[in-house]
């Protein structure tokens, strides 16, 4: 069976004309043409689509069924220009997106606000997931982008751009309980107490940044706990398992029993912690390009 979306045209509006004299005059056509358009469709689905008088035409069962769903085929396809012109410009479609904890404390939010206010048709999937992780889903394709820290493992970066989002200092995050009757800004006054640290294994970088802190002050932490999530990190903190060095912007992560403090600069101190967004080079995502404009833009 080959029906045309012409034909199915045609049928609407002899279907609401009811003759085809308007009709034909409003598809701006003679009749006979439009009465063989007709006529072929009948063919072509098998049974009469009009009772047709002299005076006058109507509709048969089989015509009565068909008219909301050519409508709905004829709006389909009137659509289709708009449905692809906004995928190609990147107002629809799917984005995944993973993000480490950091930057949920950070620039994701605001960033997804935006995002979704100039966007509201893109589906975002959100993935929380640890930079390895995130490297290993770009690497074989399962995310879009991820929001992570740096640096790119040299085996990768033939695959992924890399793109600067954040930079911020570290903050002292300390059991309430410790704060008494120490200077609150010199980690050399928590040396008694254990550091709460990332595995050097999922963020190289962030953990070489809070060990640096220390050199950086002729200190040797002792490390008491491991965790991978920031929120667990802080949530030691609160139950008096050590201190932990943590990004500025993870003040905003309130938990009882903890405080935070801003770190003395250390002379020559390089400590400052990178988040940043990484993708396929190879990706062609309008929607992953419309999200990467947005970042620039407010980077």
């Amino acid at each position: 069976m080959n029906i045309e979306l012409r034909q199915l045209r045609y049928f609407l509006a002899v279907a609401e004309e009811m003759h085809f004299g308007r009709a034909a005059a409003r598809l701006h056509m003679t009749q006979p043409p439009l009465s063989q358009t007709i006529q072929a469709l009948e063919s072509a689905l098998g049974t009469p689509l009009f009772v047709r008088s002299t005076r006058s035409i109507a509709l048969t069962p089989a015509g009565l069924a068909l008219l909301p769903q050519a409508r709905q085929l004829v709006q389909q396809a009137e659509a289709l220009p708009q449905l692809v012109q906004r995928a190609a410009a990147g107002a629809s479609g799917h984005l995944s997106l993973a993000f480490v904890s950091i930057a949920d404390y950070s620039v994701l939010p605001p960033y997804l606000r935006e995002f979704r206010a100039a966007y509201a048709d893109v589906q975002i999937e959100l993935r929380e997931a640890t930079s390895d992780v995130q490297l290993e889903a770009l690497e074989k394709g399962q995310i879009d982008a991820g929001l992570l820290i740096p640096p790119l493992p040299e085996r990768l970066q033939p695959l992924l751009n890399y793109q600067k989002v954040l930079s911020e200092p570290l903050m002292l995050a300390i059991p309430e309980t410790a704060a008494q009757r120490r200077r609150p800004d010199a980690l050399a006054s928590y040396k008694d107490l254990a550091l709460v640290i990332f595995p050097r294994k999922i963020a190289p970088a962030l953990h070489d940044v809070i060990l640096g802190r220390f050199r950086e002050e002729g200190l040797t932490p002792v490390i008491g706990q491991e965790a991978i999530q920031m929120q667990t990190i802080i949530g030691l903190v609160s139950a008096g398992m050590g201190i932990a060095l943590v990004p500025q912007s993870v003040s905003n992560l309130k938990r009882p029993g903890v405080v935070y403090h801003a770190l003395k600069p250390a002379i020559g101190s390089t400590g400052d912690v990178e988040i940043g967004v990484a993708w396929r080079k190879d990706n062609p995502s309008p929607v992953l390009q419309a999200f990467l404009k947005l970042l620039r833009k407010n980077s």
